[in-house]
């Protein structure tokens, strides 16, 4: 007993003496813990460790977000022994001109309701109810009470949380917002009303540090500004319209994308930005849009995936873009942060292309920048100054207003504590939100996965989720939406897995039918619209030379050759994001899918896929083609 009273004096004393000699102490659970909620390590309790407090759906940790475990054996910051959950807590909507708030409370938090009424005179737009939401923010539009007449510009309102100076509407008329207390800005601090009646910039929101972006609206505004873009340069005329210029089609664009995989980013972040980056790159392949892309993570350091500079003269395979990131360790990466290293390095690239390509060629190409961080570097300088090099790269040193439409800089802040006053200011473009701050815990992967609203490509076979979602947990529909499932009655009901071919055609095997078996006992569930799920069966036809027994002779009890089956529907299937069309081998659509250059041979897509086996499927026409799979 008395030894190991010794030994725990020695232990300590170790510890008292860790930051002046080289012995290194670990971090103990002691005051840590939080009331309503729990925590999580990332390395244990050894030194580096970051310990993050995790609170239910609407609430979050108080005061501290998380803390890092310290050489000498200390949290930074130190616990406090009051560390709880808190109701998350929405900004004061008693801001509203003209008009009266119901009820008119102190503070409002999660599942609050609110009502809007005008003065005699004045008009609501916006939202008349609202609720405040586990994410921070209000349901619903800012509600504005207003007269609009005799002014250019419609009143902007004022969002809730916010202060604004400006009550005239009319052409260079300005108006300027500022966050109450402690919420900060996000959004436009200053907005001009043009000529055209529209105001510049993008309406502000004022955001507590607990506020986020939900996946639903990040999917929604990323998604709208990302396949814009794509849209615009979809080769299918000699010119095409843009929002405010034209652009020809053999415009380019460039994406860049930027992760941070420092220290103070959680590891398991690393793994989901990785598969999210591979979802995005996936669904932008499905436009006819080759980009060309700059890859790299960074810490104290940057590490390069891809090389733009590599794209000059060829298209880079998208499945070596896939290896190249899956193959990357981030096995002592993770240090320090410099943000504008990141920076730097794209600015360097596009540099190198405009003095490659010359100023006129240069003109056509459009920028896209991706980065996921947190903001907090805490080496180097701070990016703007790299940013405001960048937009005169692109601008031509601001000589063309309307260049501002060829750079889109995108921020996705995300961490456990995120530096908006650092980040917000360099996220750059026209047109929409481009800054999105987001939960630590945030699935990258399917939020990317919704970005491009797949019922916009509809016609593109093959499209699907390369893993299990969480929300759905009818996974294998979700994930493969040519999924069909084939019902069989009579004396022995069967039910069979399909796969959906055309609107009106499902391949299934031969051997789900016996002799007898008419059109009428058959049934096909696939669900493409909501409440239709079951379709009618008009014909259905076996492969001519399918003959399980065909080998009994030769002792082969079952024979499994031509084993398919082709079954036309009495009505088609509605082609949507949730029923498409696998890809038939040996077509273009294949082609397409699989990202092989122009018009590919049978053979050449047998190579991608692996594995090829011959059979003969009448669709129409006696055509043979090669059905493959991949295992």
């Amino acid at each position: 007993m008395g030894a190991s009273v010794r030994w725990s004096w020695f232990t300590a004393l170790l510890c008292l003496l860790c930051m002046g000699c080289e012995v290194q102490c670990d971090c103990t659970e002691e005051g840590v813990h939080i009331q309503g909620g729990h925590y999580t390590l990332s390395k244990k309790l050894e030194k580096g460790s970051q310990l993050v407090y995790r609170c239910p759906e609407g609430y979050y940790p108080y005061p501290h977000l998380r803390h890092l475990c310290q050489p000498g054996g200390k949290w930074e910051p130190t616990p406090r022994r009051h560390q709880k959950c808190r109701l998350v807590e929405c900004p004061d909507p008693n801001v509203l001109q003209n008009g009266n708030v119901s009820p008119p409370l102190q503070k409002y938090f999660v599942t609050n309701e609110t009502t809007y009424e005008c003065h005699a005179g004045y008009t609501l737009r916006g939202s008349s109810s609202r609720t405040c939401l586990p994410n921070g923010k209000w349901s619903g539009s800012t509600p504005i009470c207003s007269r609009d007449f005799g002014d250019t510009c419609a009143d902007p309102g004022i969002p809730a949380g916010c202060s604004r100076t400006g009550n005239t509407f009319g052409i260079g008329d300005k108006v300027k917002y500022t966050c109450n207390g402690n919420l900060f800005l996000v959004g436009s601090s200053e907005r001009v009303c043009q000529e055209n009646g529209q105001w510049t910039g993008q309406e502000p929101a004022c955001y507590y540090k607990h506020t986020y972006d939900t996946a639903t609206e990040v999917s929604e505004a990323f998604g709208s500004a990302i396949k814009h873009t794509l849209n615009i340069l979809q080769p299918t005329d000699d010119m095409q319209e843009g929002r405010i210029i034209r652009m020809s089609t053999n415009g380019t664009l460039n994406i860049y994308i930027a992760v941070d995989i420092s220290q103070s980013i959680d590891q398991s972040y690393f793994q989901r930005a990785r598969d999210a980056i591979v979802t995005l790159i996936k669904k932008i392949s499905s436009f006819t849009v080759s980009p060309n892309y700059e890859i790299i993570f960074f810490s104290s350091d940057v590490y390069e995936i891809v090389n733009i500079l590599e794209f000059r003269g060829n298209k880079i395979p998208l499945a070596d873009i896939v290896e190249r990131l899956e193959s990357f360790d981030t096995s002592d990466k993770n240090t320090g942060t410099d943000i504008n290293s990141a920076f730097q390095r794209f600015f360097e690239r596009m540099a190198i292309m405009k003095y490659g390509l010359g100023i006129e060629a240069f003109k056509e190409q459009r920028h896209v920048l991706i980065c996921f961080t947190d903001g907090g570097y805490n080496m180097g300088d701070t990016p703007e100054p790299t940013v405001e090099k960048i937009k005169n790269l692109v601008y031509m040193n601001h000589t063309d207003t309307s260049r501002e439409e060829y750079l889109d800089i995108y921020i996705f802040a995300i961490g456990v504590e995120i530096f908006d006053e650092d980040l917000h200011p360099i996220a750059t473009g026209t047109g929409g939100r481009h800054y999105f701050r987001l939960r630590h815990d945030t699935n990258l992967h399917e939020i990317l996965d919704e970005i491009l609203d797949e019922r916009e490509v509809v016609g593109l076979c093959g499209l699907h989720k390369g893993y299990d979602t969480t929300a759905d947990k009818i996974s294998k529909r979700k994930r493969y939406p040519w999924v069909a499932f084939v019902i069989i009655q009579g004396e022995s009901p069967r039910k069979c897995l399909g796969s959906l071919v055309s609107p009106n055609f499902v391949l299934t095997a031969a051997q789900c039918f016996t002799f007898g078996d008419l059109p009428g006992d058959v049934s096909v569930e696939i669900e493409d619209r909501p409440g239709s799920r079951v379709k009618r069966v008009k014909t259905f036809m076996l492969h001519p030379e399918f003959n399980i027994k065909a080998k009994v002779s030769q002792g082969v009890s079952q024979f499994f050759d031509y084993d398919v089956a082709l079954i036309q529907l009495q009505d088609d299937v509605h082609i949507s994001a949730v029923a498409r069309p696998i890809c038939i081998p040996c077509t273009q659509e294949t082609s397409d899918a699989l990202q092989l250059v122009r018009v590919s041979t049978c053979a050449q897509q047998g190579v991608v896929t692996h594995t090829c086996f011959n059979i003969t499927v009448f669709i129409n026409t006696n055509k043979e083609q090669f059905l493959c799979k991949t295992l």
